[in-house]
């Protein structure tokens, strides 16, 4: 827990502080945020072959186990692409992507994703894991 809020006195000697966990502070958010797109590295394309659309499959597991990368097209040019729109979207919408993680918002993905960003109606239909 951390303390945040205003380090004013009030009149009647009285501070405006709260305590909120740390996962949960803005400072903490905004840190996480200047990282986030990094992570972008551990995906690869994937082209349906059925329907020929393209999606993004995570390509180096987190515990380190060796994946099926069969599927999925391994490009820096994907990546850096991948990146950067990662980079133009946490920037355009900072300001509610920590609103929602600061608060204890239920259906982060769905609220953020659609109703605030309108970036991916068509995506709420298939399962996100990361988000």
């Amino acid at each position: 827990m951390i303390q945040t809020g205003s380090f004013r006195i009030n009149p009647d000697g009285s501070q405006s502080i709260r305590e909120v966990p740390l996962a949960r502070s803005e400072g903490n958010l905004l840190e996480l945020m200047e990282s986030v797109c990094e992570r972008m590295e551990d995906y690869g394309e994937h082209t349906d072959s059925s329907t020929n659309r393209k999606s993004y499959v995570r390509i180096k597991s987190r515990s380190g186990e060796p994946m099926d990368l069969s599927e999925a097209t391994l490009d820096s040019r994907v990546t850096s692409s991948l990146k950067f729109a990662c980079e133009t979207i946490a920037e355009q919408n900072e300001d509610e992507i920590i609103e929602f993680f600061s608060h204890d918002t239920d259906n982060v993905k769905d609220k953020l994703c659609s109703k605030r960003t309108d970036l991916c109606d068509h995506a709420l239909k298939i399962p996100h894991d990361e988000l």
